[in-house]
């Protein structure tokens, strides 16, 4: 079995990156800080917001689901189906991204 960084360290990681690129990014729930699973409401200021669940692939490596089928969904409903994720998992990470060209800076490709 392959060791895991806890999610809290790999989540402030990516933090950093996008403090370093000055893109605004915060913890809005804090999940398990060793195994919660993370996800990324990213907020495109205007046009409506981006919404990923981090999830792994059939080789077991991590990636992001991507929801609303990659469609721009408006605040309002980005917000409602991540409060039904928040209630289904209670050890959800969930962190929101302000970026207008709606780039994911944490990593993994999108399945």
């Amino acid at each position: 079995m392959r060791a895991r960084i806890k999610t809290e360290h790999w989540v402030h990681a990516h933090l950093r990156r996008c403090a370093v690129a000055t893109v605004p990014a915060f913890v809005v729930r804090r999940g398990d800080n060793e195994r919660g699973m993370v996800l990324l409401k990213i907020n495109t200021l205007g046009d409506g917001c981006r919404v990923l669940t981090q999830a792994r692939n059939l080789d077991g490596q991590m990636g992001w689901l991507v929801a609303f089928d990659g469609v721009l969904a408006p605040e309002p409903e980005a917000d409602a189906y991540i409060s039904r994720q928040t209630e289904r998992d209670p050890d959800l990470w969930v962190i929101e991204i302000e970026d207008r060209e709606g780039r994911n800076w944490f990593e993994g490709e999108e399945i």
